[in-house]
């Protein structure tokens, strides 16, 4: 072999070695350039690539919205990298500075050398710590609660929304939401559950005090019993998950409108106080919603 040719050779060798990052060192060369387009507000639609091609504007509003007001110096901290095949991911605690710190994962992918954004999470379970198979699941990485909460609600409302939006479609708009009463909202039956499982007091009563009990303790929501007597009653829901989740996760703005998307919640629970025996005014807006009960 020439040294013409071994020059080339390790040339070229380097030009391979600059185009694929291989290294914790161009991992975190690939998170300082992703951090730096969200400080100057330059990402751009051609950096973004979700599973589903149609939802790469609503990502890239999604990220813009996210910076918002954020501490910029709490993204130079060097995040833990987690990296598998093409994909790599960046785990970083944000919102110190508010009070609220809470850990984020950055999820890209690497194509040809360049960088794509994928999505961003505040709940990720630490199934890369698994060690070796096979593996008691019983023993796998837990979360907090009010995560599994979280995670509950996201799950069991995306179906909720899904199906509405289905019914919508192949029977109407008022033949959806009559489901959401008859269904969701399942007043009777909601009723007897509150009367078995809360049986010391005439039904009306039990339906005030467990509804505050689910939401609370099967929910994970913060809720407030203001007053309770046989002819009034008021209840004071704070950050609820519910909205919360439509304000989070991008899907839910994508399938439903904000108007039908509350819609849903008062056709619940107006059904759910007509068979308790109940009037209800439901009043407030953004943190703090009220359910005033009269009868």
């Amino acid at each position: 072999m020439t040294r013409k040719s071994v020059l080339i050779g390790g040339v070229m060798a380097a030009l391979i070695l600059m185009a694929i990052p291989t290294s914790a060192q161009d991992d975190l060369a690939i998170w300082r350039e992703f951090v730096q387009l969200l400080k100057t507000d330059t990402m751009t639609l051609d950096r973004i690539h979700p599973a589903d091609p149609r939802t790469k504007e609503s990502r890239l509003a999604w990220l813009r919205d996210f910076v918002k007001g954020t501490d910029w110096k709490e993204w130079e901290a060097a995040p833990e990298v987690i990296r598998s095949g093409n994909l790599v991911n960046f785990i970083i605690s944000l919102g110190q500075s508010r009070k609220s710190p809470w850990d984020y994962i950055f999820c890209l992918l690497v194509e040809d050398g360049r960088w794509y954004y994928r999505f961003t999470e505040g709940i990720f379970i630490r199934l890369d710590k698994i060690g070796k198979l096979p593996a008691d699941a019983a023993g796998f990485p837990d979360l907090p609660e009010d995560r599994k909460y979280w995670m509950r609600q996201e799950i069991y409302w995306s179906e909720q929304v899904r199906l509405f939006n289905f019914l919508s479609r192949e029977k109407g708009k008022d033949f959806a939401f009559h489901w959401v009463a008859e269904g969701i909202g399942n007043g009777v039956g909601y009723l007897l559950g509150a009367s078995a499982w809360v049986p010391f007091y005439p039904p009306s009563r039990s339906f005030i005090l467990y509804l505050c009990w689910e939401q609370a303790k099967l929910l994970g929501d913060k809720v407030t019993l203001e007053k309770l007597d046989d002819n009034e009653a008021v209840v004071r829901f704070e950050d609820l998950t519910y909205f919360a989740l439509y304000m989070r996760a991008t899907h839910l703005k994508q399938q439903i409108s904000l108007e039908d998307y509350i819609k849903i919640f008062e056709t619940i629970w107006r059904e759910r106080a007509r068979a308790a025996g109940w009037k209800l005014v439901i009043d407030g807006q953004g943190r703090q919603i009220y359910l005033r009960f009269s009868r």
